[in-house]
């Protein structure tokens, strides 16, 4: 019986199993990166070309073995360029769930306050006039290779600024601004459009761009629909439509204000 049970916790069984979870669920989050984007449609194409490989090695189809050969080795070199979007999208994510890279950030509870009530007097005067607007507001990710590709500011975040960026008549109107922490970093800055299938196609550009920019960090962007006034805000690539001044001023508050109890109120903001 003592035998028995020393065989039964060895880990001569437990090791397989467990090794077994591991590449079961990389492959569930690996297929889940690919869900909804193009790549979808190649990695279907690569599992077929997998099938067709092992057919002809099975039936010893040694011309068609060949050829399949020299297609896999040049896939190999293809790959990575490929999939490349998908693969910088997970490793994006993976590096948000690093302990390393919490911190926070140099604007106080109070500050953060101010910008979220600030942004939304904004959002609220853009909507009511009809004007278009694509607001990014900075989180755990950096996103510096965007502020880069527009004009820095470095302003303190004001209803008024805001408004003077978003004026049609105004050079940097068609542009994103993008804050960090309680300054406006850069205006007129161009974000990545989404490339996904699954978009309706009645979203203009700047739906795209938030999108876009979504899907390859965890930023909070805010849309104001030129045609409509419609207020959406895009996050971890979803679209969400139709605010109104009290949800979007919960989303703020909840996304980029941290509330912990610690016997009293504590208001941090996290990059």
């Amino acid at each position: 019986m003592q035998n028995f049970f020393s065989q039964l916790f060895t880990l001569n069984w437990i090791m397989p199993v467990v090794d077994i979870i591991i590449v079961m669920v990389i492959i569930y989050q690996i297929l889940m990166q690919f869900k909804g984007t193009r790549a979808m449609t190649l990695l279907n194409g690569l599992v077929i070309f997998l099938i067709v490989s092992w057919l002809a090695t099975f039936f010893r189809l040694e011309t068609l073995s060949w050829i399949l050969g020299y297609a896999g080795a040049m896939l190999v070199v293809a790959l990575p360029v490929v999939f490349q979007p998908e693969l910088r999208r997970a490793l994006e994510r993976l590096g948000r769930r690093s302990p390393l890279n919490i911190h926070i950030q140099s604007a106080g509870s109070e500050e953060m306050k101010g910008v979220v009530e600030e942004v939304l007097k904004a959002v609220r005067n853009l909507s009511e006039n009809q004007i278009g607007a694509l607001l990014v507001m900075e989180k755990n990710t950096g996103i510096q290779e965007y502020i880069d590709t527009g004009i820095k500011l470095e302003g303190a975040v004001s209803t008024e600024l805001l408004l003077s960026i978003f004026m049609p008549s105004t050079p940097l109107h068609d542009g994103a601004v993008i804050l960090r922490g309680d300054r406006v970093a850069a205006a007129g800055c161009f974000l990545p459009l989404s490339q996904s299938d699954t978009l309706q196609q009645n979203l203009g550009t700047r739906h795209r761009a938030a999108i876009g920019l979504s899907e390859v960090c965890d930023a909070l962007i805010i849309v104001v629909s030129e045609e409509t006034g419609v207020i959406s805000t895009a996050q971890n690539g979803q679209l969400q439509r139709s605010h109104d001044n009290k949800s979007l001023r919960e989303k703020l508050n909840r996304e980029m204000v941290m509330v912990k109890e610690t016997g009293k109120r504590d208001f941090m903001f996290w990059r």
